[in-house]
């Protein structure tokens, strides 16, 4: 009996820290400013609903505009990527290209402080007009997600048996038909988990977003700072845009979601 009361404590625990905060941005986006900054306890849950706060952020604001960047360098950097980290992660897996060194090299990218790369970019950005621009925070978003892509996939194709492989080649395949007949197939639940993981960091990015794009190329999160001002915080429209701006990845994980579980439990029980 304890332990099971013990285990649903954890449980709500858990539910709360986890979903708490969506569902203060939620109620928040719909609450007035009144009620955001009510005292009464009753008013946090219980109030007025109104769509104000999603009227100022669509009509004061370039939401759109800054959400359709922001799904434009999300998207076009993820595509590159995974098409640069699938043949890389499968040379390191089946050939152990660069004999380990050029693996550690690769994933080494995403050990240091991101700040500590800020500033060699930036000035490059600079000198090649990169600053700003989509093209520039595409290739930042590339750089930056490769090594973890690349890694991730390589755990995947290391799951994958070789003898697969052989007995495909004996019956007369080719290299390339025995990665898209064998392993690709196989390999499918990794490069799921691997996209959705890729999309959803650079859709959240803030920190090269906000250094490296003013008004041209400004994505979603940095508009939504930008309402933390020095005299007033507009937790409405910041409320608003966010429950607006996170919809894209939850609803891209809630539809792939048995890849995702079936990704991260991939050889899990291998012996």
């Amino acid at each position: 009996m304890l332990k099971k009361a013990l285990f649903w404590f954890v449980t709500v625990i858990v539910l709360l820290t986890v979903i708490g905060p969506l569902l203060w941005i939620y109620i928040t986006a719909f609450k007035s400013s009144g009620d955001i900054f009510t005292t009464e306890l009753k008013k946090l849950v219980v109030f007025t609903p109104t769509l104000d706060n999603f009227k100022r952020m669509f009509t004061d604001y370039p939401f759109w505009f800054n959400l359709g960047n922001t799904a434009i360098v999300s998207v076009v950097s993820t595509i590159f990527v995974m098409l640069v980290s699938l043949p890389a992660a499968y040379s390191f897996a089946r050939w152990n290209t660069g004999g380990g060194h050029l693996l550690f090299i690769t994933i080494s990218t995403r050990m240091f402080p991101g700040v500590v790369a800020a500033i060699p970019f930036f000035i490059m950005f600079r000198t090649f007009g990169l600053l700003d621009t989509h093209a520039g925070i595409i290739l930042l978003y590339i750089y930056f997600n490769t090594s973890f892509a690349t890694f991730l996939l390589y755990g995947f194709f290391r799951d994958v048996p070789e003898e697969l492989e052989q007995a495909a080649m004996v019956d007369g395949y080719g290299r390339m038909e025995v990665f898209r007949k064998v392993v690709f197939p196989l390999i499918l639940p990794g490069l799921a988990v691997t996209t959705v993981f890729c999309l959803i960091w650079s859709w959240n990015e803030f920190f090269y977003a906000f250094l490296f794009t003013r008004l041209t190329a400004r994505t979603v999160t940095v508009l939504i700072s930008s309402f933390w001002g020095s005299i007033e915080v507009q937790y409405g429209p910041m409320a608003a845009g966010a429950a607006v701006a996170i919809l894209p990845t939850l609803i891209a994980a809630w539809f792939m979601q048995r890849y995702v579980i079936r990704g991260l439990t991939f050889g899990a029980v291998k012996g």
